[in-house]
C-alpha cells in the first residue's frame, strides 16, 4: 500500500502565484524521486472551529490562506530514499535549495507528517 506525506501551512494570499511557482519546481522533484501523486490544495471552505481548526493549527492570520498538501509514494521505502536524497542535495540542487527556490511562506508554521493508509475507497 502507498505511503503519504501530509502538510498543512499558511501562505500569504498575496504570495499565491509565487507559491505556485515554488511548488511547480519542488513538486517536480518529488515526482522525479518516485512520488506517484502530489496535491497542493488552496483553502476554499475552511471554517473556524470551536476548539481547533486548520487556521489555528498553523497560526494563519486574515491575510493568509491555509494550504493542505500531500505527496503519495508507492511505499515508505521510496519516500525514505527521497527524503534522504533531499537532505543530501538540498544545498546543491537549486530546485530544492531554500536560497534558490525560497519558500513563500513561514516554514516554522508548516505542519507535516508521514502516514500509513489504513483504509482506501475508490469508485
Amino acid at each position: 500500500m502507498s505511503y503519504i506525506d501530509g502538510f498543512i501551512l499558511a501562505v500569504p494570499k498575496a504570495n499565491k502565484e509565487q507559491f505556485l511557482q515554488h511548488v511547480n519546481i519542488s513538486d517536480a522533484v518529488f515526482m522525479e524521486w518516485g512520488a506517484t501523486r502530489v496535491l497542493e490544495c488552496w483553502e476554499d471552505d475552511v471554517p473556524d472551529g470551536k476548539m481547533t481548526d486548520f487556521r489555528r493549527a498553523v497560526l494563519a492570520n486574515e491575510d493568509e490562506a491555509v494550504v493542505f498538501s500531500w505527496v503519495e509514494w508507492p511505499d515508505k521505502a521510496t519516500r525514505d530514499a527521497a527524503k534522504e536524497k533531499m537532505m543530501a542535495t538540498m544545498n546543491t540542487d537549486p530546485r530544492i535549495n531554500p536560497e534558490k527556490n525560497p519558500m513563500p511562506f513561514d516554514g516554522m508554521r508548516l505542519i507535516y507528517g508521514g502516514f500509513i493508509p489504513v483504509a482506501e475507497f475508490k469508485k
